[in-house]
């Protein structure tokens, strides 16, 4: 078996000032660690149990099919937070079908960040019987 002792998602921007900018500033990411020099240096940010990589550049954006799920505490009031920042809310809060408060944003290169709430009677918190 393996054994993973830390993980992290790894982003190429297009324009990585412009990422980091987004990522600390807009959103209000705290600073793992930062590397190297230059407009492409690293930077990770904390993600809660993980980690995200703002690092390099790429020639593309990411393909649509890399999405970020990001759980905070109160999605209304990340809602706030952020359009008080300027962020483009590409989705309003919503209660989806299967019970999580989502939220849609999108970073500079177009990834989807989905800011999910788990209310407190969510089956993900609680499971009856065990």
């Amino acid at each position: 078996m393996v054994h993973v002792l830390s993980s992290r998602t790894l982003l190429r921007p297009t324009d990585p000032e412009r990422s980091r900018a987004f990522y600390g500033d807009a959103l209000g990411l705290s600073v793992y660690r930062e590397f190297g020099t230059g407009p492409e240096r690293g930077t990770v940010y904390f993600l809660g149990g993980g980690f995200l990589e703002v690092s390099g550049r790429s020639d593309t954006p990411p393909s649509p099919a890399l999405q970020l799920w990001l759980q905070v505490a109160d999605v209304r009031a990340t809602h706030a937070e952020l359009t008080e920042r300027g962020v483009e809310v590409v989705r309003e809060p919503l209660r989806e079908p299967w019970g999580l408060i989502e939220m849609w944003i999108a970073d500079p290169d177009g990834c989807r960040i989905v800011l999910v709430e788990v209310p407190e009677d969510h089956p993900i918190r609680y499971r009856p019987g065990i």
